[in-house]
């Protein structure tokens, strides 16, 4: 039989000394269970010659995140909108596009790497539109209509910032999903997203 050292450190009733009486035991379960009925504190010291006696498994360190990945990297589904109408009157949108973008399923795709963004959004029928940039450095961009310019994404406060033509976007992680808000002469557009994966 393999035998593992196991020190019990017994309270007297009168509370004033402590016991310490070492025995061995047969390491099967059983002693656990009758040092627990006589209120022991149970103390396994592991004999280093028995090698069916081992050492409890040390607690997971806790995982940092990989490298590089920080709070937008994740895939958005469109949830819900505000002032949709009167924003996209207000920026010029045409009718057709008007129609194709209400209430549209949009999934956006981030991937962020320290200050470098990948920022894709997925339309139904297949269309992807995909801007890349670096916060702080001036980056080839294309509007919420399809229209290319150049803009600096700014990050103030954990918001990304974009001056576009004819609005200020902003975007954050707020309680796990996705709110980005676009004001254009005062009127502001908001959508908010959940995040999928």
């Amino acid at each position: 039989m393999h035998n593992c050292l196991i020190t019990l450190i017994v309270t007297q009733v009168d509370g004033i000394a402590l016991t310490h009486r070492t025995i061995k035991f047969c390491f099967q379960g059983v002693w656990a269970r009758w040092a627990e009925s006589l209120g022991c504190f149970i103390k396994p010291e592991v004999s280093p010659t028995d090698p069916f006696c081992s050492a409890p498994a040390a607690a997971p360190l806790p995982q940092a995140h990989p490298k590089g990945t920080m709070a937008f990297t994740g895939k958005y589904e469109f949830e819900a909108d505000e002032n949709y109408d009167a924003f996209v009157q207000k920026i010029g949108l045409s009718s057709e596009k008007v129609e194709k973008g209400r209430n549209c399923k949009i999934v956006t795709e981030v991937v962020q790497n320290g200050n470098d963004f990948t920022w894709t959004q997925h339309f139904p029928g297949g269309h992807s539109t995909t801007n890349s940039f670096t916060v702080g450095t001036e980056a080839d961009m294309e509007t919420f209509g399809g229209k290319k310019f150049k803009a600096t994404v700014k990050m103030e406060d954990g918001k990304l910032v974009a001056e576009f033509p004819n609005y200020r976007h902003t975007a954050e992680i707020s309680g796990g999903k996705l709110v980005e808000i676009s004001t254009s002469s005062g009127v502001v557009y908001k959508r908010t997203s959940k995040k999928i994966a």
